[in-house]
């Protein structure tokens, strides 16, 4: 009878579980795009947390720029970390099931991640904004309190665009197919399993998106406008160097990660394949966040120098150990 009551109970956990069909390669070359996605999963993490650890152990990056870039750090850490280790796993496993909360919860973690990297972006342009155009002003306008709260804003508007359209996304009826074809619980994807008609909740979705991306896009165009028209009146050829040096990594970065998430959430479902979806989603979500810190890394020499800086102090640490032994 418990042995009846156990088996009835595994059966009926089971069927609200989703099926992830994931991306779409054949099965000689799973072993290639596993190697290779493993690959940028771990220069991602690893580059994200060495940025994070820079800014936080070097006195020179206690700035409000390297502040919110260590924010963008931890967005991008937690973002490839929502998505890429189940990708993994089921590229490697037979089951490919995700469960009902799981799926709810991974829904929540990716809108909660973009949404707030929309915001931090926008903060971003602001802060060279007022860096560039008010120097004066700079420390009075970007304190340390103004950094804090701004950067909870980024946090609190991410969130609360997972709060609203992940509870109704997942109250929506599933019946029929549980097969995602997709290699997370994307929206649009979860959207299509569903046996009721969700026209209206589209449209409002695609409505609260594109408002989402205006608001930041506004920001990030006007402060650049005024950066651009502060650089060009500039006598010093120094300081329009510098200038450029640092917003075109942040403008780079904008580009990426904005024209990804237009296609994906602004342009219309007629222009959508379940194709084009996962090779966009692949790229936002899992090359975009290697590519930040890289991009912010490898072009800043405050960054490159406190990397230097601790490697070399990490080497005459060893090298002391070393001879003590």
């Amino acid at each position: 009878m418990c042995a009846g009551n156990s088996m009835s109970m595994r059966n009926k956990n089971s069927s609200s579980d989703f099926i992830l069909l994931g991306l779409l390669v054949s099965n000689e070359a799973t072993g290639f795009v596993f190697t290779v996605i493993l690959a940028i999963f771990v220069v991602a993490v690893t580059a994200n947390v060495v940025m994070i650890f820079l800014i936080q152990v070097d006195s020179r990056l206690h700035t409000p720029m390297y502040f919110l870039l260590s924010q963008l750090s931890i967005m991008d850490t937690l973002f490839i970390c929502t998505t890429v280790p189940k990708l993994l796993i089921d590229m490697v496993s037979k089951e490919k099931t995700i469960s009902f909360v799981a799926c709810g919860i991974q829904i929540f973690l990716y809108l909660t991640m973009i949404g707030s990297e929309f915001f931090l972006l926008g903060l971003m342009a602001y802060d060279r904004y007022v860096a560039v155009c008010n120097p004066l002003r700079y420390p009075v306008l970007m304190n340390r309190k103004m950094c804090a709260l701004l950067a909870a804003g980024a946090w609190f508007g991410g969130s609360l665009d997972g709060f609203l359209l992940t509870p109704i996304t997942m109250n929506f009826p599933f019946c029929g197919s549980r097969s995602i074809n997709h290699f997370f619980c994307e929206i649009p994807a979860v959207l299509r399993l569903a046996c009721s008609d969700t026209s209206l909740y589209e449209t409002l979705m695609y409505i609260c998106c594109v408002l989402m991306l205006l608001i930041p896009i506004s920001i990030i165009s006007t402060s650049y406008t005024l950066i651009l028209l502060t650089v060009h009146r500039m006598h010093s050829a120094e300081g329009r160097k510098k200038a450029f040096t640092t917003c075109s990594s942040h403008l780079t970065v904008v580009s990426i990660f904005f024209g990804a998430s237009f296609y994906n959430y602004a342009l219309p479902q007629s222009f959508h394949t379940a194709e084009k979806d996962k090779v966009v989603s692949a790229f936002y979500t899992i090359v975009t966040p290697m590519l930040n810190p890289l991009i912010y890394s490898l072009r800043n020499k405050d960054v490159l120098g406190a990397f230097i800086k601790v490697f070399a102090r990490c080497s005459s640490a060893q090298k002391v150990a070393t001879s003590g032994a």
